[in-house]
């Protein structure tokens, strides 16, 4: 057994920015997993606003013997989905059949639209007006400006928008009266996640989706009450593994789903489309920002559906 560790990078098409800062490319660890002649691969995407770096990630990888031996998050992500395609190409079958699962079908995806002015937001959203789903990156002074910018542009289209905890809880109690009014159909993530309790008495005319506050299936007790929804991410639960747990409880415990993914390849959105069945919102729109993607990559229709991959790419 050997794993084998690269670090590559995808340049996007445009500047991506959220609250926290903004890129131009997307920089991933892709890790092969060597058993037996047959080479499996994952994808991660190491994250600084969960402690992590290129090189701690690396060294977890290098350190550990198996997905188990790992905490969640960037580096067991990489080595559980490397191990679920190694599975799959050693016995012949798709991953789906390995778990006694349906066949996973194409699901419509959001499209994310990068925080920006409020000009340059309402020209991207003309230019998507067409997507039955757009999530909008907000957490700027001009919020409310920004939204009602890409509103206009894209009168029809459902909107999520996502502070990535850039609010606090005025900021939030001052816009929930004008995001109703425009239409906004999920909120994700307005405060930091260490001030979820301050969500637990508010009223929720829109529902409330949990993204940096929900990682592994042991955080939903603690975020009832809070929130509505649970944003599902492999680099957040550490692989499909546990994505497939939280899933299963997560609907139990009365959470809707969104299936979301970090700015990276379609490898990194390969194992999450095996969530897609049960979820409300479905956001796996990396691969459409990237200038250039992997090949073979996902396939996106003209329907703004992502399709499940094809084996040569995972799984």
């Amino acid at each position: 057994m050997k794993s084998r560790i690269f670090r590559e990078s995808f340049p996007l098409q445009g500047a991506f920015r959220i609250a926290r800062g903004a890129r131009t490319e997307a920089q991933v660890l892709r890790v092969e997993w060597h058993q037996e002649g047959v080479c499996g691969q994952g994808e991660c995407l190491p994250y600084v606003r969960y402690g992590e770096s290129f090189e701690s990630v690396i060294a977890q990888i290098e350190s550990a013997s198996s997905p188990s031996a790992l905490p969640p998050g960037a580096a067991r992500n990489a080595l559980d989905c490397a191990q679920w395609d190694w599975r799959a190409k050693s016995a012949g079958k798709r991953v789906w059949e390995l778990l006694d699962r349906p066949a996973p079908t194409p699901a419509v995806t959001a499209y994310t639209l990068s925080l920006d002015t409020p000009e340059a937001m309402a020209r991207s959203a003309r230019t998507h007006a067409q997507r039955p789903v757009l999530k909008v990156k907000l957490g700027a002074d001009d919020d409310l400006a920004c939204l009602r910018a890409v509103r206009s542009g894209a009168p029809r289209s459902t909107l999520i928008i996502d502070a990535n905890e850039a609010w606090d809880i005025a900021q939030y109690r001052a816009m929930v009266p004008a995001l109703v009014e425009l239409g906004v159909a999920l909120i994700e993530q307005p405060l930091p996640a260490d001030d979820d309790a301050m969500l637990l008495h508010e009223a929720r005319p829109i529902a409330l989706c949990a993204d940096e506050s929900c990682h592994t299936s042991d955080d939903l007790e603690r975020l009832q009450g809070c929130y509505d929804y649970v944003n599902i991410k492999l680099d957040k639960t550490g692989g499909l593994s546990e994505a497939l747990a939280l899933h299963t409880q997560a609907q139990a415990q009365g959470f809707g789903l969104m299936i979301g993914c970090m700015m990276a390849s379609s490898l990194s959105m390969a194992p999450a489309t095996l969530l897609c069945e049960g979820a409300q919102y479905v956001d796996l729109d990396g691969p459409l920002w990237m200038a250039q993607d992997r090949s073979p990559a996902l396939h996106y229709d003209n329907q703004y559906c992502v399709h499940p991959p094809h084996a040569e790419l995972w799984g």
